[in-house]
């Protein structure tokens, strides 16, 4: 059985949640022809596939093209927390920028498949949300500001290439606090309170689904930006809610507040649910389900996770079951 055109893929940023859920599948169906690269520093992230390079490292880079000669890229790199890219703009930019910049470096002269992910902080927020990939870019944080730098540099570089802002990807952490679920169980899990907000609002999806639109899309050379993200939208709050409940941890420990109480660092973006129109007519498929999958696993008000009937299961074993992956039977 011949091999899809795209491989050898090269798989960056997988120490964050969409990286390495797709470093596992890609992995998993090509185990010979899938390499990531994860921070040197990084030293616990051992698995085959997966080798230490830095991001920037060009010489590491241009000697792993060389050695592995991909056809696509797969790139995923950077840094997505709110408060250290506020406080040390270098870093972010190092990170978020620079980390692109590289990837097109290594690229350059060679036919090769680039998707690039960036993310829905682009946007500022809005009462109604769903934003286009036509609406006007207007970051309210540094890690957003960073990753609409990022965008246009690909563009500019690379109009080949296919940039993909996603939302929230609920699936597991490698170090078991990134990610919206993992950092949320982190503090439960702790008997700790967290905070989240009843006005920030995200279009959340499973990573099951994100892999299917990377193999179509590596696949089939769209180009241009695309809006991933499921159907449901929900917020932060509301998030918070159904990992709490389904989880079986204490109501208590779940506190919601407006993003104005929260104080002024960092900033924090509204309502900035994405239409994933265009990627749905780009992909000629459907490929998202929402999240969670279970109708009874959405939160009808704010008291919602205090309602525990006797008929349900409520285990932290459900979350893996029902909200890290598309529950088979709940």
């Amino acid at each position: 059985m011949s091999l899809p055109s795209f491989l050898p893929l090269l798989i960056t940023g997988v120490t964050g949640v969409p990286g390495y859920s797709a470093f596992k599948y890609f992995h998993s169906k090509y185990p010979d022809h899938v390499t990531a690269i994860r921070p040197v520093r990084y030293w616990p992230l051992r698995e085959k596939g997966i080798i230490p390079l830095d991001i920037e490292d060009r010489k590491g880079l241009a000697a792993l093209m060389k050695q592995k000669r991909f056809r696509s890229v797969l790139n995923g790199a950077g840094s997505c927390a709110l408060k250290s890219c506020e406080m040390n703009p270098v870093l972010a930019y190092r990170v978020n920028v620079q980390s692109a910049l590289n990837i097109l470096e290594m690229i350059s002269g060679h036919d090769i498949r680039l998707i690039h992910l960036s993310t829905d902080l682009v946007f500022p927020g809005k009462s109604e949300g769903l934003y286009t990939e036509n609406d006007t870019v207007v970051p309210v944080t540094m890690y957003g500001k960073t990753m609409a730098i990022a965008e246009e540099i690909v563009m500019l570089k690379n109009p080949a290439a296919a940039i993909f802002r996603i939302s929230l990807p609920m699936g597991i952490s490698v170090n078991g606090h990134a990610g919206a679920i993992d950092w949320i169980l982190s503090r439960f899990k702790k008997n700790n309170p967290a905070t989240l907000y009843f006005d920030e609002v995200r279009s959340p999806f499973y990573c099951e689904d994100f892999n299917k639109v990377m193999e179509l899309a590596i696949g089939n050379r769209i180009k241009g930006i695309y809006h991933l993200g499921s159907h449901r939208h929900l917020s932060l709050y509301q998030i918070g809610q159904i990992v709490n409940k389904v989880g079986g941890y204490a109501p208590k420990l779940l506190k919601g507040c407006m993003r104005k109480e929260a104080g002024p660092m960092p900033p924090r973006a509204g309502n900035v649910t994405m239409s994933n129109k265009k990627l749905i007519q780009a992909l000629g498929v459907d490929p998202f389900r929402k999240w969670p999958y279970l109708e009874h696993h959405v939160p009808d008000g704010r008291e919602w996770h205090y309602d525990r009937p006797s008929h349900m299961v409520f285990h932290p074993e459900q979350i893996h079951t029902c909200l890290y992956r598309i529950p088979v039977a709940c």
